[in-house]
């Protein structure tokens, strides 16, 4: 006889049996945050890396992690033949019958994307870039510093570093499109060409303290540099600096190049929300066409499915009126 008290003891009728658990296909309904595009971008994805032979019948964020500053969402999606973990930046999926742990599958995740981008970053070493003569030019520079000891050695050192800086200027010059009146400094004139492009790609008072920085840092990395050119008492000191503080100068104008694409601060038009995220969808016409959709409010600009239009507002999937 048990020595359990009898009103300890569970009510059969209460338990849910464990051999009918509730149909993947429904488990939706019963999620209280719902991210359709997101979801079915999701869907999208398994089902194209299982060609065909499997069917997405649930998709459910778990969580989203941060490691070294970088978001990786995790997925939990289920098929009418398996069940897999997706993991995104980028995307890849997991067997959880070969992959139980969700822990163990985010590390090996991290790592094999670590892996697969390094090997690509090499495999990138060989591509045309406007900024290969510098990366060449800093390269060398670094080497003969390594190597140097006597005070010409580091007289070269800054001769590389000053071709260095024009070759920066030259590189910007080239991405950079000038109007008629602008100002054409000497090709050599490495401060006044700086301050050129610094106001083309820093323009009006919100950028004054960025321009004022670029502009400052140039104007006292150029005759550093070319002092440590010409001095006999030039020594690895001087010449460490110097080299990071040109490395410096042509990090941050990749950056300001790039910086349309890195501070994209789109807003929603109904919360003004910067959580907007972009999709594509093969199913607008006429040949598929990306769409914004905003994570904070659920607002989207997709233009709807003109078969079912009601099926898909009834679902949240557009809203009713357009948005352009």
């Amino acid at each position: 006889m048990s020595d359990r008290p009898e009103h300890n003891k569970l009510d059969s009728d209460c338990v849910l049996p464990p051999d009918h658990p509730l149909p993947a296909d429904q488990l939706g309904r019963y999620s209280p945050e719902r991210d359709f595009y997101a979801e079915k971008e999701i869907a999208e994805y398994v089902e194209g890396q299982a060609r065909g032979e499997e069917t997405v019948q649930n998709v459910e964020r778990v969580k989203t992690e941060y490691i070294m500053g970088a978001p990786y969402e995790i997925w939990d999606v289920c098929t009418d033949k398996d069940r897999w973990w997706v993991i995104t930046n980028p995307t890849n999926l997991y067997s959880q019958r070969h992959f139980p742990s969700l822990d163990y599958t985010l590390s090996f995740h991290v790592g094999l994307m670590m892996r697969v981008m390094s090997r690509s970053a090499k495999e990138r070493e060989d591509e045309a870039s406007p900024f290969d003569e510098v990366i060449r030019r800093q390269m060398q520079a670094a080497d003969r510093l390594e190597k140097a000891i006597e005070a010409v050695d580091f007289q070269a050192v800054g001769m590389q570093l000053r071709e260095s800086l024009i070759s920066i200027v030259g590189a910007a010059r080239r991405r950079i499109e000038l109007n008629e009146n602008d100002e054409r400094p000497r090709d050599a004139d490495v401060v006044g060409w700086n301050r050129v492009l610094i106001g083309k790609l820093c323009p009006g008072e919100k950028n004054d303290e960025i321009r004022n920085y670029m502009r400052a840092l140039v104007e006292k990395a150029w005759p550093l540099v070319n002092w440590l050119t010409h001095h006999r008492n030039a020594n690895n000191t001087a010449a460490t600096i110097a080299l990071d503080g040109v490395d410096a100068i042509a990090k941050h104008y990749v950056r300001l190049l790039s910086r349309e694409r890195a501070d994209r601060a789109d807003q929603c038009p109904r919360c003004a929300s910067r959580d907007m995220r972009t999709f594509f969808d093969i199913a607008i016409a006429p040949d598929g066409a990306y769409f914004d959709a905003c994570r904070a409010c659920g607002w989207d600009s997709h233009p709807g499915y003109p078969d079912d239009d009601e099926e898909a507002v009834g679902e949240g999937r557009v809203t009713e009126t357009p948005h352009d």
